[in-house]
């Protein structure tokens, strides 16, 4: 008895040795992916199925266990996953040996024959490793398209089907790419069209502009703004905009600095309406110069017009306006930027900022600020002329020159985006001609013209 209660005792500390030493082999570390997204880039137009595949990683000297792997969609998701030969829509306790790694399978199947699709079909893997969750991002393209994904443009985009961008589509240093009339663009969740020492060219034509917008085709989603970021400029070559609606973006367009061997505009922006984005219709930051005419630019969440830390404007029969849901005025312009977590400030020149013909009107008492710092080698030089400004200061500085002080524009209906205007306006022809002798909808200029992007004929 004795030494039978000897044995059972050393068996039993035996065994919990050995549970603890199992327990101690194992890595109290995460995983490793060799992806953070996995796209299917074919275009199903009938039944389709493609299969890819990814690797998971254990780095450790330690075997890791993955306590869950879940597909988030379950049983509803156009997608399958095989995991070390596993399948399923949920599998546990998968053990990952030491400095070892597993393959991942996904497959896909969509049959839009007879569907409405989004552009987009994701779904998500759930790795959850010692109580940390981990995902693998899946994405399908659900229509006939072209799209890009973190991919390099140049040449001349065909446009008889959308192009839908996820990530980026980047046009890369010293490269053109140029947009024709009519092209439907679509960009998911914080994609953008990034211009990078480079140049892009939109040439859309009255009636048939080129399209920007998101991807989400749900008639909710059509005055939802933030459903991408814009279009990033940053060194850019002499590029050009004509006759483009960008909406519902977050910054319609984005200029950082300008390409030093470039004395001429950054952009050319003609005839182009830029409305409810979420923070900036146009943003220029840090040297980048920009030349608009004839532009609506309008219900935008931060500002309509923001300069910061210097750069060039000459905005020409523009409406750059409110009326959306900003407490910050419409234009706002100011030569340097302070950097509060390492305490330092950078100042710019504005060696051309004119306004001529334009309109600066929304719901607030003000809709222009200016904020400058003057200093040796900065050049601040100001011109605005026959513009309608609202603000509860009249300013009195000498580049104001015929400025119309917080007339109402008296727009038909500026909450619906219609900014043309009764002829008893103010704005009605008491512009100064210029060169622009078409308005934004290809009437013609009268003499005198009237003020902003519209002439009443």
């Amino acid at each position: 008895m004795k030494t039978a209660f000897i044995s059972m005792l050393v068996l039993f500390f035996a065994l919990s040795l050995g549970s603890c030493k199992k327990n101690g082999l194992l890595s109290k570390k995460n995983l490793e992916f060799s992806i953070d997204t996995l796209v299917f880039d074919t275009v199903f137009t009938t039944i389709g199925s493609t299969t890819q595949q990814f690797k998971i990683y254990n780095r450790e000297n330690k075997a890791v266990k993955i306590e869950e792997i879940e597909l988030m969609g379950g049983e509803n998701s156009p997608f399958r996953m095989n995991v070390d030969g596993l399948m399923g829509n949920k599998l546990t306790n998968i053990e990952v040996l030491a400095k070892d790694s597993l393959f991942a399978f996904v497959e896909v199947t969509l049959n839009v024959n007879g569907e409405i699709l989004p552009m987009i079909v994701e779904d998500s893997i759930r790795f959850r490793t010692n109580g940390i969750n981990q995902y693998i991002k899946l994405a399908v393209w659900g229509q006939d398209a072209y799209f890009h994904y973190k991919d390099l443009n140049e040449g001349t985009w065909p446009n008889d089907k959308p192009h839908v961008i996820y990530g980026y589509a980047a046009i890369d240093s010293a490269k053109t790419l140029t947009i024709q009339a009519g092209t439907q663009i679509h960009l998911h969740k914080n994609a953008l069209l990034y211009v990078y020492k480079s140049t892009l060219n939109i040439q859309g034509t009255l009636g048939n502009e080129v399209v920007l917008q998101g991807d989400r085709l749900e008639p909710e989603y059509d005055d939802v703004s933030g459903q991408y970021y814009g279009i990033y400029f940053q060194e850019a070559r002499p590029s050009s905009i004509d006759y483009a609606i960008i909406k519902n973006g977050t910054a319609g367009i984005h200029l950082f600095s300008d390409d030093p061997s470039n004395p001429n505009y950054t952009l050319t922006l003609t005839n182009t309406i830029i409305e409810n984005q979420a923070r900036y219709g146009v943003f220029i930051y840090s040297g980048a110069k920009v030349k608009a005419e004839n532009c609506i630019i309008a219900k935008n969440g931060t500002h309509s017009l923001l300069v910061l830390e210097g750069g060039d404007f000459n905005f020409n029969h523009c409406d750059l306006l409110g009326y959306g849901s900003s407490q910050n005025p419409s234009v706002g312009i100011s030569n340097y930027y302070t950097d509060y977590s390492t305490n330092t400030t950078n100042v710019g020149s504005i060696n051309e900022g004119i306004l001529y013909n334009c309109i600066l009107s929304g719901n607030l008492e003000t809709e222009l600020a200016i904020d400058t710092i003057q200093m040796a080698g900065v050049n601040l030089n100001f011109d605005f002329k026959n513009c309608l400004i609202k603000s509860q200061e009249i300013q009195t500085d000498g580049f104001y020159q015929s400025i119309f002080w917080n007339n109402n524009p008296l727009f038909i209906d500026p909450q619906n985006f219609d900014f043309s205007f009764s002829p008893s306006s103010i704005i009605n022809g008491n512009g100064f001609t210029t060169s622009v002798v078409t308005d934004i909808f290809g009437a013609g200029r009268n003499n005198p013209p009237d003020i902003g992007a519209i002439e009443l004929n």
